[in-house]
């Protein structure tokens, strides 16, 4: 079986990481470039860097701190946050990550995916869906989980995968920051109607949480941040806890 992602996330507002619930009420949680050297030592799977008011801000992801960030890691990076065009993802690529994420630029445009994926190879093309539950229904947002769309959020899952999206970063806003647990009723409807990954962000709490998410979201990564900033608990009990309930997972070999 292939195993499941642990990935923790740097939500990054004018240099820091910060963290809020439901993506108000945001507060330090950092360095970003120490906070990136320290997961990459305690085993993360992964790494995902969003500039999370770039694109609310119409400016520029800020590239020196990409690259900053790149350097300390040794496992794939995955940097989004005001990413407008192929020429951005590019340069956000030659800057040091691995694979890129479109959030309100694929609600802008959903063929701007399939430029990028043919350009970089869809492995490089994750597609992010700030999710809300309105009105009864699962509603796509943009800006950062501030614009309602009115867009299908499992319809618009499927035609991003469909235009050669690699992965989907599903955030559930109303969870966000909460502690609540992930959004399973959310995640299983985008992983059960597409054949592409499926990374579940949002709600963290406790340890049980990250293999819920896998058994009852059918989810293939799991995505957090405050609980690994604040140390609330390691990525090493998560993966114990997966493992033991069994969710497969790469081991994690952090030097005591």
């Amino acid at each position: 079986m292939l195993t499941r992602r642990v990935i923790p996330c740097l939500d990054i507002q004018a240099g820091r990481v910060v963290k809020g619930v439901n993506f108000l009420g945001l507060r330090d949680a950092g360095d970003p470039v120490e906070l990136a050297e320290r997961y990459d030592a305690e085993g993360a799977d992964e790494l995902t860097f969003l500039d999370i008011r770039a694109s609310d801000q119409g400016r520029d992801i800020l590239l020196d701190l990409v690259t900053r960030v790149s350097q300390r890691l040794f496992i794939p990076f995955t940097v989004g946050g005001g990413l407008r065009s192929v020429e951005d993802m590019r340069a956000v690529l030659l800057a040091g990550a691995d694979k890129v994420s479109l959030g309100t630029a694929a609600v802008r445009d959903p063929q701007l995916i399939a430029r990028a994926a043919n350009q970089f190879g869809n492995q490089c093309i994750v597609v992010s869906l700030d999710v809300r539950r309105i009105a009864g229904r699962f509603e796509l947002t943009s800006h950062g989980g501030r614009e309602p769309t009115g867009i299908d959020a499992v319809a618009f899952a499927s035609q991003v995968a469909a235009l050669g999206a690699g992965e989907l970063l599903v955030n559930d806003m109303d969870a966000d920051g909460t502690e609540r647990g992930f959004g399973h009723e959310l995640n299983r409807k985008i992983a059960d109607a597409v054949r592409i990954p499926i990374i579940a962000s949002g709600g963290a709490g406790k340890v049980a949480d990250f293999a819920d998410a896998v058994i009852e979201g059918h989810v293939d990564a799991v995505l957090a941040a405050s609980v690994f900033h604040y140390r609330k608990m390691t990525i090493a009990e998560v993966k114990e806890d997966m493992a033991r309930r069994g969710v497969p997972v790469r081991p994690t070999y952090v030097a005591s």
